[in-house]
């Protein structure tokens, strides 16, 4: 048997082979990840005419090139997460630091664990699809949280204190109250010239337009607001120019975001687990197909505990001799994006408060014995995690 171990960086990679008594049976050395050193190694790996197991470190999207060309050429590949190898590497005294000596120490983790790795396995292209598009849907949002940053910086010189009275919320840009206002009176200044009756006939005009039934009562304070403030910059046509062009890159931003939210919701309705992730209270349009593109196939995990392990809501047991502790933080190593929404499904479940459903029911129970806010929601994500793993996996069962 030969171990392959491979480093794997931008644009090229290093790789090492071992012979089965841990001798090197290839010193180390560069590849780059095109057609013809891919193949090369390819090539050179069937004709040893021995089984082979390949491992790398799961480095984002640098080692998906190399990946794929093994699996074309029905070669199985190990993966393993690079904080696993890290840890390994720490058993070393002296630590040095090279891409060939991480290939070889690769390949000797894959010499010695051999009989615990797992082949990869592509996942049902809808879930890699459901998890790319989960991963543009953060990159939007947060341009738009930079956009809005950028925005109600300019908003501090033209009309300080807005966005206290008109909260900056972009869900609908074509009728949020705040994004119809900042584009149609600009500044302070400007309000202060129409005069209190123009501006206030204006102003129902555009709360008629924006939908919002608490828009009415804003804007006697509004204008009394513009009379006391001071501008800096309110009648400065660039500063207006920026403005403006800031409003649209947060409304073009927000509908960017809303897109992908939408095309994830079809793919996640051809999945036969998100009509039961939808079912459970808390889960909105939003948050269902973001919570499923995180999991993935619910039939990797072997338990709803090791889908807790998974978003990092575990907490490892600790004895030593004697003592046990029966207080342990959770380990925070693992999906946070999964633990982030699930988090705000507990949020949502607080402001909804749905009546028997289990999980509300253990939150309120576990802040009845005392435990803190954050603990007691982290507790309800467990449950929540573990009652849909197992409703999940009946559902499948029966496909």
């Amino acid at each position: 048997m030969l171990a392959v171990g491979i480093d794997v960086s931008k644009s090229k990679s290093a790789a090492a082979i071992l012979n089965q008594d841990g001798t090197v049976h290839t010193k180390p050395f560069e590849f780059h990840h095109n057609q013809s050193e891919t193949k090369a190694l390819i090539e050179y790996l069937k004709d040893q005419n021995q089984q082979v197991t390949i491992l790398m470190e799961n480095t984002g999207h640098y080692h998906y090139p190399i990946l794929k060309a093994f699996e074309e050429e029905g070669l199985s590949v190990c993966l393993i997460n690079a904080y696993q190898m890290k840890k390994y590497g720490d058993m070393e005294l002296r630590k040095a630091k090279t891409d060939k000596k991480d290939a070889l120490r690769i390949a000797r983790y894959a010499l010695e664990k051999g009989y615990s790795l797992v082949p990869h396995t592509s996942m049902d292209q809808k879930y890699e699809d459901l998890r790319f598009l989960a991963r543009q849907y953060d990159q939007r949002m947060g341009t738009l949280t930079t956009n809005k940053v950028f925005l109600i910086n300019l908003l501090d010189e033209t009309m300080p204190g807005i966005t206290k009275l008109l909260s900056l919320t972009t869900r609908d840009p074509e009728t949020s109250l705040t994004m119809l206002f900042i584009k149609r009176f600009k500044s302070y200044d400007r309000i202060k010239k129409m005069g209190k009756t123009r501006f206030l006939d204006s102003y129902d005009k555009l709360a008629r337009k924006s939908r919002n039934r608490h828009a009415y009562g804003y804007g006697l304070a509004i204008y009394e607001l513009a009379l006391n403030s001071i501008t800096t910059r309110g009648e400065n046509e660039y500063t207006l120019a920026a403005q403006d062009q800031c409003a649209d890159l947060v409304c073009e931003s927000q509908k960017a975001a809303d897109a992908i939210i939408r095309q994830m919701q079809t793919l996640a309705e051809t999945l036969p687990e998100y009509a039961v992730l939808r079912s459970m209270a808390g889960v909105g349009e939003r948050l269902g197909p973001l919570i499923l593109a995180e999991i993935g196939d619910i039939r990797r995990f072997h338990s709803g505990k090791a889908l807790n392990a998974y978003a990092g809501n575990d907490a490892p047991p600790y004895q030593s001799g004697t003592f046990e502790s029966h207080n342990r933080h959770i380990s925070k190593r693992g999906n946070a994006a999964l633990r982030k929404y699930c988090f705000e499904v507990m949020q949502a479940l607080k402001l909804t408060r749905p009546q028997d459903d289990p999980v509300l029911q253990f939150v309120l129970k576990k802040e009845q014995e005392g435990k803190p806010y954050n603990v007691a929601k982290m507790a309800g994500v467990n449950k929540f995690l573990r009652i849909y793993y197992a409703r999940a996996m009946e559902t499948l069962k029966q496909q």
